[in-house]
């Protein structure tokens, strides 16, 4: 269980990185970050994390895919987390 927790720390650690990262970018007219690559940070456990990092440094906020997708994926994760302790 420890693993589970230390992954989770670690992915949503990264996906609040790559989306202040992504965001620094923007302002300075540099390479961006590929938007896959920030959803599928969220998608494999860093929802909680993307979801810090738009409204923290309000980035890709006016983005449908990302101001649903996020809290959708994070609603999904909280329900199997949920899941799995019931069973």
């Amino acid at each position: 269980m420890k693993f589970v927790y230390l992954y989770l720390i670690i992915v949503n650690a990264a996906a609040l990185a790559y989306m202040l990262v992504d965001k620094y970018r923007a302002k300075k007219n540099l390479w961006r970050i590929p938007e896959r690559t920030l959803m599928g940070f969220a998608a494999i456990g860093g929802s909680l994390g993307a979801l810090a990092g738009m409204y923290l440094v309000r980035h890709k906020t006016k983005h449908l895919k990302f101001t649903v997708g996020i809290p959708v994926i994070l609603f999904l994760h909280v329900l199997i987390a949920v899941w799995l302790i019931v069973k």
